[in-house]
């Protein structure tokens, strides 16, 4: 028996549709985004401070670990807080006062907002400080003095981790 013009035309869509498999995008789109998911909640435990190509740390053997806290970046030029340009380096180095006052100025903005989001901190509030391994000393003490005349008296010096043992050249 020969099948109706319409019999024939539904086996041939039929046929033609068995022999494309398709995909679930949704199942795929549920294993992206529990991956997305995993590598931003793990990515914030390898380091909290970031390393510029511009400076050049100090290394140390120290074991703890960084907090997460104002980072003052200081490099052959400038002097930047939180991301924002502060003061240049010759600016402060030729000022006869030990107290930067652009410097000053920002980390008292930046004292004010920690209290607005973290509430008062008795001791004081926590900076780091990222300089370049060949700032000058007059620099470094500067700064630090800065940062302890302001609401910053916990002060850190970031450093990079060398291996205990390793040699000293």
């Amino acid at each position: 028996m020969q099948a109706s013009r319409r019999a024939a035309r539904m086996d041939r869509h039929h046929k033609r549709r068995s022999m494309m498999p398709g995909l679930n995008m949704v199942s795929l789109m549920d294993i992206f985004t529990i991956l997305v998911f995993f590598l931003l909640v793990n990515s914030a435990e390898s380091e909290i401070v970031n390393q510029t190509k511009a400076i050049k740390l100090p290394e140390s053997v120290a074991e703890q670990k960084p907090r997460e806290t104002i980072v003052i970046l200081v490099n052959d030029k400038d002097i930047v807080v939180q991301g924002r340009k502060v003061a240049l380096v010759d600016d402060a180095l030729r000022a006869r006062e030990d107290i930067i006052k652009t410097l000053k100025t920002e980390l008292d903005y930046q004292a004010e907002r920690q209290v607005e989001l973290l509430g008062p901190h008795p001791q004081g509030h926590d900076v780091t400080i990222m300089g370049d391994r060949e700032i000058p000393y007059e620099l470094l003490k500067k700064i630090m003095y800065t940062c302890s005349k302001t609401r910053f008296s916990n002060i850190s010096l970031a450093v990079v981790q060398k291996t205990p043992g390793a040699d000293q050249g």
